[in-house]
């Protein structure tokens, strides 16, 4: 049996947590609130916890079953080894179509907040134009270097941060109990509205990819890195339900109604929450805040694409090499950003369709059969294959969930 790292003690677990819960918080919380409005605050509380817990154990099973592998192998060199080529193939297949929808689904949401921000200073900026040039910036720094979207991601997490405290400070101050407790409608039904809920809290929860990065980072040694994906996970937790009180408390439920109705991207969003409070400082918080969340979010998920494509069609890492892949990555989301501008809801909910596969199917399957090859002797998730079994259950109701509603057969708030 290998020795762990003998680094490993000393990297600290508050590091891990943050890469977890830096990748999982970004722009898809802007959707919660008004996919949710249905379900309303308690429920839709109740379907975060459920899909937390999930998503949390979905994210060991990729641990349990990596720690029985040289330290440096991927997910995809993982899932081939385990489950075979045609179950990598299609979880390759996932795993750049997420990424995909996600950089559409972020050009989508640029473009609406750089015309509520240019709004805000009497400039007249389409989305379509304003999601166009965000892309293409975004697109020269990913062209650059890695090095170069590092400290870019570093300053705008930073100044995230700071502007997300600022903001959700304002907002708790104004929350009102005759909005949060919904007390204005009679018999209202939150129950029918709760199950098509589940896609968008599944792709605001993932972090599945850096799994194998953490154990490059902690060496093989699963408490510690149990911890960063715990802590990581629940910081995520923490943020999007004080998100939740912070605009279900300030908007009543039917407001959210004409929000969806107007393609309920993040400026209308903004606008809403700006008209009911009338705080002009509040109004700059937010605006501020959309901007770094969407940017941070922007420049993650394209690296990951860049990455991934870079990889797949073996693009080198010259300048020209880069090029190429950066044409790649960026051409077809700019197209779809440009035709469909108003479709950041929708991206999001197709983005937890097939993130179903490689970040709740997949890992379940890779950790039984992990243990029928292996044993797991370094680790295993608690709970044996009723645990295996609840997520399998999970990611296929989320899976047929998706479907109906993409078919109208569950019930939406109107």
């Amino acid at each position: 049996m290998a020795t762990l790292s003998t680094e490993a003690p000393l990297r600290s677990v508050f590091g891990g947590a943050m890469i977890i819960g830096g990748t999982i918080i970004g722009a898809g919380m802007f959707s919660l609130p008004v996919v949710m409005s249905g379900a309303w605050f308690f429920w839709s509380v109740a379907a975060l916890v459920f899909t937390w817990f999930c998503m949390l154990h979905s994210g060991l099973m990729i641990l349990e079953a990596n720690l029985n592998y040289p330290i440096g192998s991927s997910f995809n060199t993982v899932t081939r080894d385990l489950l075979g080529k045609g179950w990598n193939r299609l979880n390759g297949l996932t795993i750049a179509f997420v990424l995909y929808i996600l950089t559409y689904a972020y050009i989508s949401a640029s473009g609406s907040v750089i015309q509520h921000t240019m709004r805000e200073m009497s400039v007249n900026v389409s989305p379509r134009l304003g999601g166009l040039l965000t892309a293409l910036a975004v697109a020269f720094i990913v062209w650059l270097s890695t090095r170069a979207v590092s400290r870019m991601t570093a300053i705008v997490l930073g100044a995230k941060i700071i502007a997300f405290f600022l903001t959700f400070g304002s907002l708790l101050w104004h929350v009102k109990p005759v909005n949060l407790l919904n007390s204005a409608e009679i018999n209202p039904g939150y129950m029918p509205y709760v199950l098509a809920t589940l896609p968008f809290c599944l792709a605001s929860f993932g972090y599945h990819g850096n799994v194998p990065s953490l154990m490059k980072y902690y060496g093989k040694n699963p408490q510690v890195i149990k911890k960063c994906l715990l802590l990581g996970t629940l910081m995520a937790l923490g943020l999007y339900i004080i998100w939740m009180l912070g605009t279900m408390g300030n908007i009543p439920r039917p407001a959210f109604i004409g929000i969806a109705e107007r393609g309920g991207n993040i400026d209308v969003l903004v606008q809403s929450l700006s008209q009911i409070l009338n705080s002009e400082g509040l109004d700059l918080l937010l605006t501020i805040f959309s901007n770094f969340a969407v940017a941070c979010s922007f420049l993650g998920v394209t690296l990951g694409l860049f990455d991934y494509l870079a990889d797949l069609f073996k693009f080198d890492d010259s300048k020209t090499g880069r090029f190429k892949t950066a044409l790649v990555t960026f051409i077809p989301p700019m197209i779809g950003g440009v035709i469909v501008p108003d479709g950041f809801i929708y991206a999001i909910g197709f983005a937890g369709l097939a993130a179903t596969v490689w970040a709740v199917i997949v890992p379940a399957l890779m950790a039984r059969k992990s243990r029928k090859r292996f044993g797991s002797p370094r680790y295993r998730v608690w709970g044996g294959n009723k645990m295996i079994a609840l997520v399998l259950v999970f990611g296929v109701l989320n899976a047929v969930v998706h479907i109906l509603s993409s078919v109208d057969l569950l019930p939406v708030y109107r």
